[in-house]
């Protein structure tokens, strides 16, 4: 129906151009020539009024039932009109005779066929009752309807031709009307059923948990889904266009060896890229070819996250090798540890009861204290292979950092050239985790940024909270982080710090950052590093809020021990 009133609308201004420019251009003809037709005036003026009065009417036509006799009142006011026009030109002979096919045409689109064939029947009625009127000289005597110049046989056939041709125009126009009211519901129908199918394709490609992205011939992204958005942290606005290689932070140099430079057939790989805030990200894609009737047209992509998976894989590995090690090393431990503790008391009994000269008791001592450093590491390393069960507490995590640095402050004293800052976040930040040992990895982490720095320098010590998004481990997480001014660490380093026995200090034992690396493990968080050789260095230890105890299992993107640069969501 709305349609319908469409309709209305465009014949209301139609009727209006047809009236302005017959009738406009008639009376000026007949100006020109001297005359004053004043039927012409009323017709115009009469139509303008009808119009406005039409348009009014609709306006306040609220029921879809009342339109169709409203636009058959207006056909028919139209055709009365029109016969009024022939009546006073002419009749038979009149110019504006045609105006009737112009009128059925009208009605056969708006009325549909019935419509169509109606008006045409009327309008051949009406022309003929006035033919007749003229050919019998009815109203002759009234001044109207002269007799024609024709003959009576040449006014029947016009008539006839007229009449015939106004069935005609309502037959064919109908019939055209009818078909195209039938092609237009095909063409609504067919594009509902293409809309649908469009959102249930796209329902399709934004529910999938894999990222779905697709390319145009020169590789840039066309389409890119919620999971892939999801995964990569692009959103879509900021891919579209782009080479999707760059997308991953993948060198298309480095694909070479990954894709074919051709590819005609589907292609899986892994490749290692990043995601938006550059942490690591590790794909298992599959490329296939996006053709169109046998032209191929672009890529289309599908990927899976498998970061979480490598890095636990890794991780895995690595537990087991360190439990490995932890195990054969523990029982040589004690093994070395019993007669290392009878030697070192054997001589400094001998240091003690036997007079030696200065050379030989110099030598004693160095060798007293080296068996005691020696049970020193033998020590710490057995507390790193076999560490005491976690003692969880509720604990507000700044109260535990607070105290060890009211130690930090004293050992500082004696070093004026240092300077140490804290930051800590207002309020209590609660976590389950074991004081003593936390304090532990507090420690180790300062009094190493201490010997990082032997010209001097600042030590910066933050806490905060953020959420991290894990996938199923996703929550709050309290930070705690050590930032000095030191000498930083080599980048050929920054891969072992946490492996046991490895150091770079001449007096170092290599198990400080390993056991610092092991007790935050056990309270299921991790640490980071960041670090610039000769502009210091930055570590993050993260504890979950709620603290599992066992082995660590909480992830975001890359190993624990990794080098990338940490940032601060």
């Amino acid at each position: 129906m709305e349609d319908l009133r469409g309709k209305l609308h465009w014949l209301m201004g139609l009727r209006v151009v047809v009236v302005t420019l017959l009738l406009g251009l008639s009376l000026a003809f007949q100006i020109a020539k001297g005359e004053l037709v004043f039927t012409f005036y009323a017709l115009i003026v009469f139509t303008y009024a009808i119009t406005i009065a039409y348009a009014l009417t609709l306006r306040y036509l609220t029921e879809p039932r009342a339109l169709r006799p409203f636009a058959s009142f207006q056909v028919g006011i139209d055709l009365l009109l029109e016969t009024f026009l022939v009546a006073s030109t002419g009749s038979v002979e009149s110019p504006f005779s045609p105006l009737y096919v112009i009128t059925v045409a009208l009605a056969s689109l708006i009325l549909r066929r019935r419509g169509g064939l109606i008006t045409a029947g009327v309008s051949v009625i009406l022309f003929g009752v006035l033919t007749n009127i003229q050919l019998y000289g009815l109203l002759a005597g009234h001044g109207w309807l002269l007799p024609s110049r024709l003959s009576p046989a040449e006014t029947i056939q016009a008539l006839s031709l007229n009449g015939l041709a106004l069935v005609l125009v309502g037959w064919l126009s109908g019939t055209l009307a009818e078909q195209l009211r039938r092609t237009g519901q095909s063409l609504i129908e067919k594009e509902r059923g293409l809309v649908r199918l469009q959102a249930f394709h796209e329902n399709v490609v934004q529910s999938i948990s894999s990222g779905l992205f697709a390319t145009d011939p020169e590789g840039r992204i066309t389409s890119f889904n919620r999971a892939a958005q999801d995964t990569t942290g692009h959103t879509m606005d900021a891919v579209l266009g782009r080479p999707w290689w760059e997308v991953f932070d993948w060198q298309q140099g480095d694909l070479f060896g990954a894709v074919p430079a051709n590819l005609t057939a589907p292609h899986t790989f892994e490749a290692e890229g990043k995601r938006a805030d550059g942490t690591r990200l590790v794909l298992g894609m599959t490329l296939s070819p996006l053709t169109e009737q046998g032209v191929r047209t672009g890529l289309v992509g599908m990927f899976k996250d498998l970061t979480q998976i490598r890095d636990m894989q890794e991780e895995m590995r690595r537990k087991e090798w360190l439990a490995t090690l932890g195990e054969m090393s523990a029982g040589m431990a004690h093994e070395i540890r019993n007669p290392l503790a009878a030697l070192a008391g054997a001589m400094q009994m001998l240091r003690r009861d036997v007079a030696l000269e200065e050379t030989n008791a110099r030598l004693m001592d160095i060798a007293v204290r080296e068996a005691t450093r020696l049970d020193a590491i033998v020590t710490e390393f057995l507390f790193y292979a076999r560490p005491p069960a976690l003692n969880l507490k509720e604990c507000d995590v700044n109260e535990v950092l607070s105290e060890t640095l009211d130690l930090l402050r004293h050992q500082a004293a004696s070093r004026p050239d240092i300077q140490v800052t804290p930051q800590l976040r207002p309020g209590p930040m609660t976590a389950r985790v074991d004081p003593d040992q936390i304090k532990q990895v507090f420690w180790n982490l300062a009094t190493n940024a201490f010997e990082a720095m032997p010209a001097g320098g600042q030590l910066t010590i933050s806490t905060g909270r953020r959420w991290v998004g894990a996938g199923a481990r996703s929550g709050d997480v309290i930070e705690i982080a050590f930032y000095d001014t030191g000498e930083g660490i080599k980048s050929e380093a920054l891969d072992k710090i946490f492996l046991p026995f490895f150091t770079t200090k001449r007096e170092g034992s290599g198990l400080g950052l390993a056991a610092v690396h092991r007790i935050v493990d056990l309270h299921g968080g991790w640490i980071r590093v960041d670090s610039q050789e000769g502009k210091g260095s930055r570590f993050v230890v993260c504890l979950p809020v709620s603290a599992q105890e066992g082995p660590r299992l909480w992830y975001e993107g890359r190993e624990p021990w990794s080098r990338e640069p940490w940032k601060r969501s």
